[in-house]
């Protein structure tokens, strides 16, 4: 059971959980005067910067931070994923979530849970009271539970996700637009069913800060041209979650948190183009589109973000690295990518992390061998187009960071120490509601410290 049995009153406790994807905790931290909202709740409770996870890619983040359990659990490793025992790839959906999520304990307890926009959800669950996939997730019908739910949404033009592809133009104006359109409609849907008031647990995400990120963030750090138009939108995302908390009801602990944090971004760097510099990967074909596609002798080859895979005899259906092959292959993988630089000299990679050091559980299976943290400013890429350039400028000027993470909670019996990572979200979620657990079915721990 969790750590604490804590009554407020006859009733047991109600969270509101407000997703921010992708905000540094420096950005709220150093502009209290575009952020007064969350200052407030931080002056009423706690805030922090946390750490992400291995990797800090959202497709593998919400899944962890709704389960608090790491990848090897949810069998969620990034954007894109291997079949066990085939060169075949997918793309990860809710069905594809293996751990228990934070709403499944709150239904099984008997409580009611409402969870809007959350990435990696698709299709709905029907056993939640209400829900709304986010990111990746089809038209509304089919994204939301129940019926009238999507009614609702189609009333208010409500929209799964901000047009990124509006951000690969220079003029960003349409972007922008798109991004205020996006949120606007979020926003009144949220407001909708916060005052419904009859959840035990509301968990909204707002998808489209990730997205201005990834197109206006080096603007925001080095003074450019839509700075102003990033802290517009950042002023709207503050003033929305403060009209969130207004309408919370007493008895209702507000708790806001990004999955990973953001700094600009300078070069992609497209890592199977450098494994085949190096002599790791080659291609059956002249014209490759496809993992598939690999030769018989590859050695390895990497998905996004950072992630590297042996092909190994046994595992791979085509493997070249035999058992005995693969420790001195990793090893030296590992010091060719902390020797890689940049064209203007600087060392891409901060840390290579092994895959068996922070990946364990049931579906460890096709965990990434290594993972490569990258320093600031180099977005680790991996396509199989065939070789090409290995530093390569795209559309985007911002970046996921590991570190500066973003947690806020307007309780003071919670505590965000340097410790803080995602894992430890879900805990602290479920003691809030007064939610029994199992501590021992979570790589974290909860934040909650004291009673009220």
């Amino acid at each position: 059971m969790g750590l604490f049995d804590r009554l407020r009153g006859s009733d047991a406790g109600r969270v509101a959980f407000v997703g921010i994807d992708g905000v540094p905790f420096s950005l709220v931290r150093d502009h209290p005067e575009t952020f007064p909202n969350l200052h407030d709740v931080m002056e009423a409770g706690t805030g922090g910067a946390i750490e992400s996870i291995v990797p800090p890619e959202s497709s593998a983040c919400w899944p962890s931070l709704t389960t608090g359990v790491n990848p090897g659990e949810t069998g969620v490793y990034g954007f894109q994923d291997r079949e066990v025992g085939s060169y075949e790839t997918y793309v990860p959906m809710g069905r594809d979530v293996q751990a228990t999520r934070l709403w499944d304990r709150v239904t099984d307890a008997g409580r009611d849970a409402t969870v809007l926009n959350v990435p990696v959800t698709f299709p709905p669950q029907r056993n939640v009271q209400r829900m709304v996939s986010g990111f990746l997730s089809p038209e509304i019908e089919k994204a939301s539970h129940p019926a009238d739910v999507g009614s609702f949404l189609e009333s208010v033009d409500y929209r799964i996700d901000t047009n990124a592809k509006l951000g690969h133009k220079d003029d960003k104006s349409d972007f922008v637009e798109n991004a205020h359109d996006t949120i606007d409609a979020r926003q009144e849907a949220f407001m909708n069913y916060v005052e419904a008031d009859d959840w035990d647990l509301f968990f909204g995400v707002f998808m489209s800060t990730d997205r201005v990120n990834h197109f206006l963030f080096k603007d925001y750090e080095e003074d450019g041209e839509y700075r102003e138009e990033f802290f517009e939108f950042y002023e709207k995302v503050d003033r929305y979650i403060g009209e969130i908390r207004d309408a919370l009801a007493d008895d209702v602990t507000l708790v806001v948190a990004s999955d990973h944090g953001f700094t600009s971004e300078d070069y992609e760097v497209h890592l199977n183009s450098w494994l085949a510099d190096e002599g790791y990967l080659s291609f059956d074909t002249d014209d490759p589109e496809a993992l598939e596609d690999i030769s018989d002798d590859t050695q390895a080859y990497s998905f996004i973000p950072g992630r590297f895979y042996l092909n190994r005899e046994g595992r791979e259906p085509r493997g070249s690295v035999s058992e005995d092959e693969a420790d001195d292959v990793l090893d030296e993988l590992r010091e060719k990518l902390l020797a890689l630089e940049s064209p203007d000299g600087r060392q891409v990679v901060d840390r290579v992390v092994d895959g068996d050091a922070v990946f364990d559980g049931d579906h460890d299976e096709i965990a990434p061998d290594l993972v490569a943290i990258p320093n600031h400013g180099f977005d680790l890429k991996a396509g199989f187009s065939g070789p090409d350039d290995v530093f390569r400028h795209g559309p985007r000027n911002g970046m996921h960071s590991f570190e500066n993470a973003t947690l806020v909670v307007d309780d003071p019996g919670v505590e965000v120490p340097s410790t803080t990572n995602l894992y430890d979200i879900a805990p602290t979620l479920l003691d809030l509601m007064d939610v029994q657990y199992d501590d021992r079915e979570f790589d974290g721990d909860s934040l909650v410290t004291a009673d009220d």
